[in-house]
């Protein structure tokens, strides 16, 4: 079904999209974008989805790729919170458990610290209840010898114990395409680089489409649907501005960055969430040979579209370190990548970044214009079903009636693999099977961790890789970019790097030794024109010197 989603139909998708009258039409192909599309499409609407980015590219690939349990909310009591997203990170690990992990998060305690170990064994024993966490995955309180021996890196000074409790890892880009994959395979009308330009109204009131525009030609069409939801996230501001009816809510951005580094420089054993030197928290979580570190939270006011880190973020986030493990010497020079996301928060006055809620709200307004705003990944879904059920409400009133929620227990694209429970049993089948296309097990493990059920598409390229004739890829690497190219709509070399891989992040050496293969490769097969190919290296050329180099310092 995600054939659908081929980036070489694309042109084909976009005439059909302009002829067809939509139930819903949701701007925004960031995760909440996408739990929307998905929920409404299970209940049986016409829905369509456009991006005017790739998905994913905002904050939905920049987040610290945790599905958080929400510990930090207790410090702010905000209980209902805590209870919800714990309920909800479970839903999500049971319906995608190839693209979320559980993770054991390691809180150290320290003499003058955020939490101390009465604070922290009933802050922990109430999330466990509030968040319904399983037996298995229950918090425990660790002696000073016990948390040393688990993170032999922290500072021992005034260590006075940890406490030990489960958070869940995620791949934030592939969580969001996956969704919006089993939305497509539920018949939504997907696009990427395809921007909302102008509300359609009836009679100047009511808003009864979208005229859009095709950010790689430049045609423009509209899109007609009888209601719209405005999901874009940073941008929800600026597509409000498009409408005639306002409201006095505002956006308040806020930036956060990421830096990594690899393990033979900073061998961290163990997630952890400390204390920074102003009191702030942040994570440094092992990851695929490397460990990252963030995040830092000040007020941005720049362009939603290019957050990038500065000089003094980096130092931020070294002092951190240097603060936690003392006898790690990381330098600037270690930085291996980095990147930076901006949180779109609901603005409250005289509030510190930090304190801001990250509490969604959902606007409608007198045009009919529905927006969603704030949250966080974690309640992406429950987000989308409170939006639908009002979508639900509103078409009921002109006489359609459609079903409840399905999202509760339905898996995502991919997440066909026997739930939590049988996904190991299903890696160890793929592994096997892998060495009959030519890879090796190592290589079977990593995909099947990376697209679940959907491993079976980067084994039929495999198969057809012998085929092929002057290539100059290797058989994973075209495996990977046919799947990309022809069941995820992946436009652009950064699409590849970024957003289907997350390569730039984790394996920054893999993209430069295969950037120009690629390039090539997706030059041919997508029919670009030498200036959309110049267009697209720089591009390339640029994030992988942002994610070395900070802007605001000269870049050789």
């Amino acid at each position: 079904m995600t054939e659908l989603f081929s980036a070489l139909k694309r042109e084909v998708r976009l005439k059909c999209m302009s002829e067809e009258q939509y139930d819903l039409l949701v701007i925004g192909g960031g995760i909440t974008g996408a739990g929307i599309a998905l929920d409404a499409a299970l209940r049986g609407m016409k829905v369509a989805l456009v991006e005017m980015q790739d998905f994913a590219a905002g904050t939905s690939s920049r987040s610290t790729k945790l599905v958080h349990g929400g510990l930090r909310y207790l410090k702010q009591f905000q209980v209902g919170m805590v209870a919800e997203v714990g309920k909800e990170r479970a839903i999500v690990y049971e319906n995608g458990p190839h693209v979320t992990t559980p993770e054991w998060m390691l809180l150290p305690m320290h003499k003058g610290g955020t939490f101390g170990p009465l604070s922290t064994s009933i802050g922990l024993r109430v999330y466990d209840f509030l968040a319904g966490v399983k037996k298995s995955e229950r918090r425990s309180m660790l002696s000073q010898i016990e948390t040393i021996s688990k993170e032999p890196l922290l500072k021992s000074e005034g260590l006075k114990g940890g406490g030990y409790y489960v958070e869940y890892r995620t791949d934030d880009a592939r969580l969001t395409i996956e969704v919006i994959k089993a939305a497509v395979e539920n018949g939504a009308h997907i696009l990427n680089y395809l921007k909302a330009e102008e509300f359609i109204y009836q009679n100047n009131k009511v808003i009864i489409g979208v005229r859009v525009k095709d950010m790689l030609t430049n045609k423009v069409l509209n899109l007609q649907a009888k209601k719209v939801v405005n999901a874009g996230g940073p941008w929800v501001d600026n597509i409000r501005k498009k409408d005639y009816s306002r409201n006095n809510k505002q956006l308040r951005l806020t930036k956060g960055i990421h830096l990594v580094i690899d393990q033979s420089v900073f061998p961290l054993r163990q997630a952890v969430y400390f204390d920074t030197p102003d009191g702030r928290m942040v994570f440094a979580i092992p990851r695929d040979g490397k460990t990252y570190v963030g995040t830092t939270d000040t007020i941005f006011d720049g362009e939603a579209t290019h957050p990038k880190m500065l000089a003094e973020d980096r130092e931020y986030l070294l002092n951190a370190i240097h603060f936690m493990f003392p006898e790690v010497k990381v330098t600037h020079e270690d930085i291996e990548s980095s990147w930076a996301g901006v949180r779109p928060l609901i603005y409250e006055e005289g509030k510190d970044p930090s304190e801001i809620s990250r509490k969604d709200e959902i606007w409608e307004a007198e045009s009919g214009l529905i927006t969603i705003a704030g949250g966080k990944l974690t309640g992406y879904r429950k987000m989308a079903e409170s939006v639908v059920d009002l979508i639900v409400k509103r078409l009921g009133e002109k006489g359609q009636i459609f079903n409840g929620s399905q999202t509760k227990t339905y898996p995502i694209s991919g997440g066909n693999v026997g739930g939590s429970k049988g996904f190991k049993q299903y890696i160890s089948l793929k592994e096997q099977e892998a060495t009959e296309y030519g890879f090796t097990k190592e290589e079977g493990i990593r995909f099947v961790q990376m697209y679940g059920s959907n491993v079976n598409g980067i084994f039929q390229y495999a198969r057809t890789f012998d085929e092929i004739e002057k290539v100059k890829l290797t058989r994973d690497v075209y495996a990977q970019l046919m799947y990309s190219i022809e069941h995820e709509m992946a436009i652009t070399p950064l699409d590849f790097f970024i957003r289907r891989t997350g390569a730039l992040f984790f394996n920054i050496d893999w993209v430069r030794t295969w950037k120009d293969a690629v390039i090539a490769f997706m030059e041919e097969k997508l029919g670009w024109t030498k200036k959309q190919t110049a267009q697209y290296k720089e591009e390339l050329e640029k994030e992988l010197r942002d994610a070395v180099i900070p802007v605001d310092l000269p870049h050789n």
